[in-house]
């Protein structure tokens, strides 16, 4: 029996460059960042780190050019390890019933980059180039006409709220009762648009990320994919609460005392049902820049009560931009599965006395039993979203 009141997130696939699959997420958050990144300069950057993908790519199925781009590929990895239970919903809803809905911030405007520049060099396009794959709903499409899901399919695109907005998309489209399954999640590939444009706003670290450290100076930006299969049947992992907002305050700043991101908190919270000192984690945006470090810290300080565990994870995934909310809430789903850890919080333990003291998660609490958990994510304009979730009972 379910109840369309709720929605729960009953399966997710995983890549990113902590873990392959949700069993190697799991293992790649007790590792050591420096295990995990990659020092690349391939991007036309001096060399950072980045999080990259090392596993090689499948291929895409479909003979069509429109199809063909890296971010598709990575899609797939990761819809092969829920394909069972997609073909499954199918069979038992009607494809009808079930929607794809896709974050992204880049699609597939990497393997665009290529053919541009083999354009500018007086070669023309490649004869494999199609300029639907830059388009933001081109993995969406992509995964429906894969899966061969007929409901409702869209892109998300709030940079890098993306993943997670897509999440909240997937909870209304259940409670709606528009769908009865939505693959929903982000998929982000690397690419010079986004690293040259974050190196041009000082916003790239050279060196492992140090989120709400004195020392922070910047992101490491990644690749990755998550995809969740989202349904009212009581399995998984409960999404119990979304809260959104919209700042406004800047193209690229987040406004400096977090307004916008506690209002969303509190919405989530509202949402679910719950109270602040319900919640036993949160994972935290946790950039490492200045700034939004600053305000993130800010506004939780004013939500929840300081013996909160918190921790950011982009040390060990980077920053993977509109995939970045799903991955998190794929290790939120770890947390609150059974024999799961809370992740770390690496940095250099030098806090910042400028900032709200945080209590963030050692090694000693690794092991802390969770029940609930708010994971953060918000974006450039200022699109903040959080989400609820909690274990189903």
């Amino acid at each position: 029996m379910t109840d369309k009141k709720n929605v729960y997130l009953n399966q997710v696939g995983v890549l990113c460059a902590a873990g392959h699959n949700i069993l190697e997420l799991k293992c790649g958050l007790e590792a050591e960042p420096n295990d995990l990144m990659t020092l690349s300069g391939a991007y036309g950057t001096e060399p950072v780190p980045v999080a990259m993908c090392q596993q090689v790519l499948p291929d895409i199925p479909m003979e069509e050019a429109c199809w063909q781009s890296r971010n598709n590929q990575l899609a797939l990895a990761v819809y092969h390890q829920i394909q069972e239970r997609v073909d499954e919903a199918i069979k038992n809803y009607g494809a009808e019933r079930v929607g794809v809905v896709i974050g992204t911030s880049t699609s597939g405007i990497s393997d665009a980059e290529n053919a541009i520049q083999s354009y500018v060099e007086g070669n023309g396009l490649p004869e494999n180039y199609h300029y639907r794959i830059q388009e933001m709903a081109n993995t969406a499409e992509f995964i429906a006409t894969l899966s061969g899901a007929l409901g409702p399919v869209y892109a998300v695109s709030t940079a890098c709220s993306s993943g997670a907005k897509a999440l909240a998309s997937a909870k209304r489209l259940i409670t709606a009762g528009l769908c009865d399954v939505v693959i929903a999640g982000g998929v982000d590939t690397l690419c010079k648009l986004t690293l040259q444009g974050f190196s041009a706003l000082e916003a790239v670290s050279k060196s492992i990320c140090n989120p709400f450290s004195q020392n922070r100076n910047g992101i490491n930006i990644g690749e990755a994919g998550a995809l969740f299969i989202v349904s009212a049947n009581p399995e998984g992992v409960k999404l119990s609460g979304v809260g959104e907002s919209s700042d406004a305050h800047h193209i690229s700043a987040p406004e400096p005392e977090g307004t916008g991101a506690e209002r969303a908190m509190r919405m989530a919270l509202a949402d679910a049902g719950l109270k602040a000192d319900d919640i036993d984690y949160v994972n935290l945006h946790g950039t490492a820049t200045p700034l939004n470090d600053q305000m993130e810290s800010r506004a939780v300080s004013r939500v929840f009560p300081a013996s909160v565990l918190c921790s950011s994870t982009k040390p060990m995934t980077g920053h993977t931009l509109g995939a970045a909310g799903a991955v998190e809430a794929a290790i939120c789903w770890l947390t609150l599965m059974d024999n799961a850890v809370l992740p770390v919080h690496h940095w250099d333990g030098n806090a910042d006395p400028e900032l709200p003291e945080l209590n963030f998660v050692t090694r000693q609490h690794t092991s802390t039993p969770v029940r609930r958990v708010l994971s953060n994510s918000f974006a450039f304009g200022g699109n903040n979203v959080a989400l609820v979730m909690e274990r189903a009972e």
